[in-house]
């Protein structure tokens, strides 16, 4: 498996992307630049790491295209080809958001976004295809899709699109020290936690790790990395000291609420809005 390299030095400066919808030569895809819009926010993940994208198109052109595109915004980027190769790579890569050609052999991008979700449910998706049909489009949405874009498409246009749906997904890190997953939010710098506009008093323990699971919302994180990143392993022989703390949490957090601490059996915990 390789994941792509960073984007060459000749990398042009603008990136609008004319596809023919009759499915012209792979090369024959024009590439025209690939600088981000000026007006893009730089997004991160919570914990600081850079938003992770997969890209999946039948045609390698177009599809390291769009991997140059978003690395110029800051992304990590990954590329497949084909259903199949995606399902590999997402296990490992843990996107953030898909960005999923439809007409793909073998398996198209309908089915390949609901096999993914069988892992990562809630990670979101947009639809890149030169299937330009009303039809085509509410069938792309209705599948899941969270947004859906037409070729021939211009690249500003798609790079806009991810960024509004990584921003609404809840991934990104927020601006001032706080962290907010539904109405639960924490303020980094002053130690106040509050759910749906009430205190929640928390020690420094509880409140190190609920941070650290804010960071990472709608993702599971295993028992091993939050040891290492609350306790550093440090636990005083105690195995059971991960689920002890995410019982009090839950005690704290949920209490009388619609839970938003949830224990994936046999992966580790995560924390998500309430639906």
């Amino acid at each position: 498996m390789t994941f792509p390299s960073s984007p060459p030095a000749d990398t042009p400066a603008n990136m609008p992307v004319n596809t023919a919808a009759s499915a012209a030569t792979p090369a024959q895809a024009p590439a025209q630049g690939a600088a981000a819009p000026a007006t893009l926010p730089r997004l991160t993940r919570a914990d600081g790491e850079p938003i992770r994208a997969l890209v999946v198109d039948d045609e390698p052109e177009l599809a390291d295209l769009m991997r140059r595109g978003l690395e110029i915004t800051g992304w990590e980027v990954a590329t497949a080809h084909d259903g199949f190769e995606a399902l590999k790579i997402a296990r490992e890569f843990v996107p953030d958001v898909l960005v999923l050609d439809i007409m793909m052999p073998g398996m198209d991008g309908v089915e390949l976004l609901q096999r993914i979700r069988t892992i990562y449910p809630e990670v979101p998706a947009l639809f890149l295809t030169a299937k330009d049909a009303v039809a085509d489009k509410v069938s792309g949405l209705q599948s899941g899709g969270d947004d859906y874009v037409s070729k021939p498409f211009s690249m500003k246009e798609v790079l806009l699109r991810l960024h509004r749906i990584v921003q609404r997904s809840g991934i990104t890190a927020p601006s001032f020290g706080f962290l907010t997953v539904g109405d639960l939010t924490l303020n980094k710098d002053t130690k106040a936690v509050q759910r749906d506009g009430t205190e929640i008093t928390l020690t420094a323990t509880e409140f190190e790790l609920l941070k650290f699971l804010m960071e990472n919302p709608r993702h599971v994180v295993s028992k091993a990395r939050i040891l290492e990143r609350v306790w550093n392993y440090d636990f005083g022989g105690q195995s059971n000291i991960v689920e002890l703390y995410i019982s009090y949490l839950r005690k704290k957090v949920d209490a009388n609420r619609e839970p938003m601490l949830h224990t994936v059996r046999g992966s580790g915990y995560v924390i998500k809005p309430c639906q």
